[in-house]
């Protein structure tokens, strides 16, 4: 009853004039820079940060929270409206999203975005709210079995991204893994693979590799062939219809469900919230080869997820004083900066703070609900700039935004690299989504493993004696056998009918 006694107290705090400005400050810049393709939600925070300086300490965390999520509601505008992610979350989105615009339907994709990132997004806090004076405890038992045990959930979603061929996502699989290894090994500290790049020490980043890969090639690509005819007069219609709705309802439940679980692990990413999803949608569905054609619980699904995740990603950081991600490492920073120490603690001593910068959070989401639904027209309106004019623009935004990371010219080299080596790839008919989806958690799964079989001394048993690693370990087989058994079971339908005919 006290946690709940402090969070209204904090609503009380949080709707103030000058926080309810903040907020709206946050949502607006989270909203524009997810928009423009490249910047993401630190870039937007980095540049922004110099501007909290002068600030109060609840304010100035309210502002950077609110760019932080806000961002994944306006990534998925470029997303379906351009097939740029303006967030790598919202990568897994372009398969369908965009098809839904061409197809004439980019409003009801962007409402039905809209409308599941605020039902995740706010759950998401809700659920803070009720676990977070407890977490601590459970969130310190998680080791490095259970995290190899959840990740390997995502590798087996590989099974539901592969397309017309497996062998060709395993191949591009493999590819993402490989180019994880780069950099520094998490346990010798030593280099390996960095072909004498200091830069590359530091491992290869995601943005550039997936800005590259994902938005220049899709520009490229775009001065080949006439750019898609969408019928814009149809995109006037942005509420979906009884069947969008009933279609969305299970994606946007399993969404934020898997979001929010996956949120609490520190290190998991939106963007691997984003493929489970999608390849979660896709084991769920009665018809899973409308998938890549215009489903739209592959855009209800990923979206909802990606939200759910980003809001309870900062429950870690509340918590435990553990960043999951760049963007909430310098809302970590933030914190900091102002004299605040995330972790354990915070709650007990400084409710004043933690409790009004977590209510601002639902108020935070229900803006963003109203700046993107009722707003999707004005930005629909974006397909009806010349080709000439836009693509320039993005890939001068994508530019801008990669060297914005990290502050590195080498960076953006790596991203035009990536840029025409997707470019040969897309042509060669391979797909992407397994680069990005390995990249994601090769990296990490490496980490876990390395560090459960270091407190075994090489024992593999570690990685099963835990009922809770056990266990998903089991649901990443039920994951990977799903679509194989599906996929055997069409195929005997086809042989059956064939020999009948």
């Amino acid at each position: 009853m006290g946690s709940f006694q402090d969070f209204l107290l904090g609503f009380a705090i949080a709707l103030t004039p000058e926080n309810l400005l903040y907020a709206f400050i946050g949502c607006l810049v989270g909203t524009l820079v997810g928009v423009l393709p490249g910047i993401g939600s630190a870039g937007g925070m980095i540049i922004l940060l110099p501007l909290t300086y002068q600030l109060e300490p609840t304010g100035a965390i309210i502002m950077l929270a609110a760019i932080f999520y806000g961002s994944y509601y306006g990534g998925t505008i470029s997303t379906v409206l351009m097939a740029v992610p303006g967030e790598v979350a919202s990568v897994v989105t372009m398969l369908d999203g965009t098809e839904m615009a061409r197809r004439g339907r980019a409003g009801v994709a962007l409402s039905i975005a809209a409308i599941g990132s605020f039902v995740g997004g706010t759950t998401a806090v809700l659920a803070l709210v009720l676990i977070a004076p407890f977490l601590t405890d459970v969130a310190l038992k998680f080791g490095p079995p259970e995290f190899f045990a959840l990740l390997f959930i995502g590798l087996a979603t590989l099974a539901l991204l592969a397309g017309n061929s497996m062998l060709r996502a395993l191949a591009m699989a493999v590819f993402g893994l490989l180019l994880g290894t780069v950099g520094t090994d998490p346990t010798m500290g030593t280099p390996r693979f960095d072909l004498g790049f200091t830069n590359l020490l530091g491992g290869l980043d995601f943005v550039p590799v997936v800005m590259g890969l994902f938005g220049l090639s899709e520009i490229l690509l775009s001065y080949e062939q006439p750019p898609p005819v969408v019928n814009t007069k149809s995109v006037n219609s942005l509420y979906p219809t009884r069947q969008d709705l009933r279609d969305s309802v299970g994606p946007v439940g399993r969404g934020t469900l898997l979001g929010f679980l996956l949120g609490l692990v520190p290190g998991t990413t939106q963007a691997l919230a984003s493929f489970i999803s999608y390849g979660v949608e896709k084991a769920f569905a009665r018809r899973p080869e409308t998938f890549g054609r215009g489903a739209i619980q592959g855009v209800a699904g990923p979206e909802t997820a990606n939200n759910a995740h980003a809001n309870a990603a900062l429950i870690p950081l509340f918590t435990l004083g553990i960043p999951g991600s760049p963007s909430v490492a310098i809302l970590l920073g933030a914190f900091i900066m102002n004299g605040l120490a995330p972790g354990p603690l915070l709650f007990s001593e400084k409710p004043q703070v933690v409790w009004p910068i977590i209510a601002s959070m639902i108020i935070g989401n229900f803006m963003l609900l109203i700046l993107n639904v009722p707003l999707v027209g004005l930005w629909v309106r974006i397909l009806r700039i010349p080709v000439g004019i836009l693509n320039p623009l993005i890939v001068l935004f994508i530019c801008l935004g990669t060297y914005l990371v990290n502050n590195s010219v080498f960076d953006v080299w790596v991203m035009l690299l990536f840029g025409f080596l997707g470019v040969v790839l897309r042509k060669l008919e391979f797909p992407l989504a397994p680069i990005a989806l390995t990249l994601i958690i090769g990296p990490l799964m490496e980490g876990a493993l390395r560090q459960a079989l270091s407190i075994s001394r090489g024992n593999l048993d570690i990685l099963v004696r835990s009922p809770l690693a056990c266990g998903l370990l089991v649901c990443a087989a039920a994951v990977l056998t799903v679509p194989l058994w599906s996929r055997w079971a069409r195929t005997r339908g086809r042989l059956g009918k064939d020999a009948t005919d």
